[in-house]
């Protein structure tokens, strides 16, 4: 979660508590108000999801870039004339 996303719904939710104060008050320019501020949120809450999104694409794209790691089997603990006598049969 980035700050754009903290500050999004901490708008959001200010804008919805400033619109439902205004609508119990009879009050429609602070309803507007907190309208604006609460899609001022939403759009500065759905930037900040989207940019979480985007750096975990190019975190996943990283990640699957890098060389697969080779897991030792078994055999890698056995002498060598075990190993040589499995593949002469």
């Amino acid at each position: 979660m980035n700050k754009d996303r903290v500050e999004g719904k901490v708008k959001d939710i200010t804008g919805r508590v400033e619109r439902q104060a205004g609508e119990w008050t009879n009050d429609p320019k602070a309803q507007v108000n907190g309208a604006a501020k609460q899609a001022e949120g939403k759009v500065q809450n759905a930037w900040g999801k989207a940019k979480d999104a985007a750096k975990q694409t190019v975190d996943d794209a990283h990640a699957s870039s890098k060389p697969p790691q080779r897991v030792g089997d078994e055999t890698d603990s056995e002498e060598p004339d075990a190993k040589d006598a499995r593949r002469q049969g």
